[in-house]
């Protein structure tokens, strides 16, 4: 099939004043490289290269270069997580320290170490007397020395990888029961894997490259310090043929490792996974959940942990629930929601709960061991584990043996809905299973405290339904208490017991979901359940609006009493023309929106009289007073369909 040829977006010709200097640019870098390469005596080249003295020098190169690289990892892995995680004093100059060798000249580098390692040195003559060990002119200075220079790639390599990974991952591990060690063996360097890689081969090859610190501290001794960039400057004043062919070797294992690196591991952690294969929507038919298994049945919990948590700073708040209760976390963006759930996981500095799961005082401990378990917005799957490895993670975590992990994670799997993905990888899951795997692992990590935040969020309503259906069986049997985050009202009244509303990082209601709903004491409640709902000041027959408007109402508060006037959609009437029936209230207002909410229509409709209101009619309604947006209308509501709630 005949490609189409590509078109040039009108514009995108680069400027003349750029183009030249850039063309020139790579002349001056090609050039030295082109002159190698005409220069090489291509007859004489396997002889060059098979000479003993340089074959010497390669095996010695190698010895040194993969030594560096060996300790390279042992003491920079280590330091660039810490230059990537830790916040300490003093980070900037550590940073300083570990770039200084990519910048300073390579003779005074060897000068440095000749001066700490040196048998006139700092530690040398300590090294010498106590251990024996003499560094200058040995080959284990020439690896100090390629280690020396070559490092700081690995960390500054390794360390933007971290930067890129977010902290998220590892906190959902450590949730799961995950040590802090073992968090970063199987899920931090797994991630970072392609930025450790990359790292680690630019660390060898400037190990291998290394000229101006070895020749400096470890000397020009044949068999001894001298690497291929040393005989290539002995070979110079020599034999300048050889000496090119060798470089022409050094300049092609550079090449290869730049060849190699091209676009294959850079990148943020995890974006290769999930360019690993496409993914998948959503099952377009039913989406009904399979029976569970027999082995799946879940044993009854044998303990039960009611919850005890004050929690100070940005959110304070004193919670305490019985074993089996579901609690709904509600209320407007920057509420305190998702600090609470962090603070009773242990990882935010904003806020610090004083927490209790039954009998155990856990405000001491780390997140991994509190016993529990989150799942984040996100989902936050570990890009590298397939759904199945995922799910049995934490069981792993907890000593689980790993067959019985892995048949104990198909079971939730298999309970959710996706038993038939546990192969896949996160990346070839789309966004609703991606997160009932999550659901699922949290669950199987088997919690003392359950926080989920926005589980279902990105799930289709059918799904949905199915999942929260599943959620609701479980958490019914579940030994502990659970938090769930949400902003789905249907959420809140289907699977609590109790909707906990924060505002600005305190509580402005804790009561069962029917309470909360018939009697909503936040407007942001009130208009997550579909009410309007206007704050204001009682007076002697209603209420003094904040926004401005008199509002009547049949049963009114002491005057003076701050309240909110909660007002259903539907109990709005809407007319072309002044009602002059039993309203109270009327006010004259424009149609700024319409939408379809099911069999009705919801009308948005602004005043200056009154705040605006969302009124709910019927489609044939709508015909008959030939609503449409701009329309000039009134609006009515009775005393009587009036609520008000005391703040």
């Amino acid at each position: 099939m005949k490609r189409p040829a590509l078109r040039r977006t009108p514009g995108a010709r680069a400027p003349l004043l750029l183009t030249v200097p850039a063309l020139l640019a790579v002349a001056f870098l090609m050039l030295p490289l082109v002159g190698i390469l005409a220069r090489t005596s291509w007859g004489e080249l396997g002889t060059h290269l098979t000479a003993e003295p340089t074959t010497q020098a390669l095996r010695l190169s190698l010895l040194v270069s993969l030594w560096a690289l060996g300790l390279s990892l042992l003491f920079g892995v280590p330091l660039a997580w810490l230059l990537a995680r830790v916040p300490f004093p003093g980070k900037a100059f550590v940073r300083s320290l570990v770039l200084l060798p990519m910048v300073l000249p390579p003779t005074v580098g060897g000068v440095a170490l000749l001066l700490a390692f040196g048998r006139r040195g700092l530690l040398g003559p300590w090294l010498e007397d106590t251990f024996g060990i003499t560094l200058p002119f040995h080959t284990s200075g020439a690896v100090l020395a390629a280690t020396f220079v070559a490092m700081p790639f690995l960390v500054i390599s390794l360390e933007g990888a971290l930067g890129g990974l977010r902290p998220r991952y590892e906190e959902t591990a450590a949730s799961l029961g995950a040590s802090p060690v073992r968090v970063f063996l199987t899920v931090t360097l797994p991630m970072v894997a392609p930025g450790l890689i990359a790292g680690a081969a630019l660390t060898w090859a400037r190990a291998l490259g290394e000229f101006g610190a070895t020749i400096t501290f470890a000397g020009n001794l044949p068999g001894t310090t001298q690497t291929l960039p040393l005989q290539v400057y002995l070979l110079l004043q020599e034999s300048p043929e050889a000496a090119t062919s060798v470089s022409l070797l050094l300049l092609a294992i550079a090449m290869i490792v730049l060849i190699a690196l091209r676009g294959r591991w850079t990148g943020t952690p995890g974006d290769h996974q999930g360019r690993s294969a496409p993914r998948p929507e959503e099952p377009t038919g039913p989406d009904v959940l399979p029976e569970p298994p027999a082995y799946v049945e879940e044993k009854a919990p044998q303990e039960r942990w009611p919850l005890h948590a004050d929690v100070t700073g940005f959110t304070r708040l004193a919670l305490a629930a019985d074993p089996g209760t579901t609690i709904a976390v509600v209320g407007p963006n920057g509420a305190g929601k998702t600090t609470l759930l962090r603070a009773l996981l242990g990882l935010t500095p904003r806020a610090h709960a004083r927490l209790r799961l039954g009998d155990t005082d856990v405000t001491a401990l780390p997140p991994h061991r509190r016993g529990v378990a989150w799942v984040p917005q996100d989902g936050a799957l570990f890009p590298h584990l397939s759904a199945l490895s995922n799910t049995a993670y934490g069981l792993r975590t907890h000593g689980v043996p790993r067959a019985e992990a892995r048949r104990e994670a198909q079971s939730w799997l298999d309970r959710l809905g996706v038993g038939h993905l546990a192969h896949r990888k996160p990346g070839q899951l789309s966004g609703g299973q991606a997160q009932r795997v999550a659901l699922a692992r949290a669950l199987a990590a088997r919690p003392r405290l359950l926080l989920l935040d926005e589980p279902l969020a990105a799930l289709d309503q059918t799904t949905r339904a199915h999942v929260r259906h599943t959620l609701r069986r479980h958490l019914a049997e579940f030994g502990g208490v659970c938090l769930i985050v949400t902003h789905d009202p249907v959420e809140a009244v289907s699977l609590a017991d109790r909707v906990l509303v924060l505002d600005d990082g305190r509580v402005l209601q804790d009561e069962p979901p029917a309470e909360v709903t018939r009697h909503p004491r936040s407007p942001w409640v009130a208009r997550m359940l579909g009410r309007n709902a206007w704050p204001g000041t009682a007076t002697a027959d209603g209420l003094q609006l904040a926004g401005g408007g008199r509002l009547v109402v049949a049963e009114p508060l002491a005057p003076g009493t701050e309240a909110l006037a909660v007002i259903a959609p539907e109990a709005v009437s809407v007319h072309r023309e002044k009602p002059t029936g039993s309203p109270r209230n009327v006010w004259p207002g424009t149609v700024r929106e319409i939408t379809s909410g099911g069999s009705r229509l919801r009308l948005l409709i602004t005043s200056d009289r009154a705040p605006d209101l969302v009124a709910e009619i019927t489609p044939q309604a709508a015909a008959e007073l030939r609503i449409a947006d701009g329309t000039q209308v009134w609006t009515g509501v009775k005393a009587t369909e009036v609520t008000v709630v005391p703040l």
